[in-house]
């Protein structure tokens, strides 16, 4: 259990991917406050980490509220000593799927406000308890449009990328207090709840839509969920102790080359090719 006696926060813990980071780092020994609006979604998880001997408490947060932010980690000081990981997974409405140019000022711009709002929120106060500690983890997620250019994605798109940039600058400043700061780039997880309602919603249309996706990635697979909770895991530990200020791509290839133009070679074709 690497994160034994580590205390994380985790923001959006009721969100499908919130909540499988939070089950993740519970199971790899850490003491999980699990945070967002809805109470009830949220008790659902903290049951499933408990009925699996792991450690999780409730807490509802509005993580774009400065003072409930601040009182949840006070609290969580008080009664554990420290706040060790952070992870912020809460969502934000996005208009995506129209071109830019056909696409409102408000449209653009509300992703970006709202995910860099509660980002820097929940960020700074929890860099704020580790610099005083003098140790912590603070994480964050965006997707592919973080590291190539990905038409259609709206104000998402350049959302991911301040992020990004945000977590590269924060961990610049923190890293003398012994904070580590690491984003993590993730492609769409088909298991995810955004993704099941999709398939759920329009089967025909979305198998066209996942086939396109697994085209672009170099593994011809895309993520699931537990490939990204297993990095989180990973980056939380002792293990990645000298990695900071740095997005680690777990989009299986798809932000570094056109992968959609590689093809399986045949194997007959192949064995002729070595051959000559």
């Amino acid at each position: 259990m690497i994160l034994q006696n580590k205390n994380a926060v985790i923001y959006g813990a009721g969100g499908s991917l919130g909540s499988a980071v939070a089950k993740a780092l519970a199971v790899a020994g850490a003491k999980v406050f699990l945070t967002g609006r809805t109470v009830s979604s949220l008790q659902k998880v903290a049951d499933e980490i408990l009925a699996a001997g792991g450690r999780a408490e409730v807490e509802q947060v509005d993580a774009s509220d400065k003072k409930a932010i601040n009182d949840h980690l006070k609290k969580i000081v008080q009664q554990a000593g420290t706040v060790d990981i952070s992870f912020n997974a809460t969502a934000s409405k996005v208009v995506q799927n129209i071109p830019l140019t056909d696409m409102s000022a408000e449209d653009f711009i509300s992703p970006i406000t709202q995910m860099m709002h509660t980002r820097f929120l929940t960020a700074i106060a929890a860099g704020k308890v580790m610099m005083k500690q003098g140790s912590g983890v603070i994480l964050s997620l965006t997707a592919t449009p973080g590291g190539i250019g990905y038409p259609y994605t709206g104000g998402f798109a350049p959302a991911c990328c301040a992020i990004e940039c945000f977590s590269g600058n924060l961990a610049s400043e923190l890293g003398i207090y012994g904070v580590r700061v690491v984003n993590m780039r993730s492609a769409g997880s088909p298991d995810s709840k955004v993704f099941k309602q999709a398939i759920d919603n329009h089967p025909q249309e979305m198998e066209l839509v996942l086939r396109k996706m697994e085209a672009d990635t170099m593994l011809k697979k895309l993520p699931l969920m537990e490939d990204i909770a297993n990095l989180a895991i990973f980056l939380s530990s002792s293990m990645a102790g000298k990695i900071t200020g740095v997005t680690v791509d777990v989009t299986a290839g798809t932000t570094a080359g056109l992968n959609y133009r590689v093809k399986p070679i045949d194997s007959t074709r192949s064995a002729q090719t070595l051959a000559s």
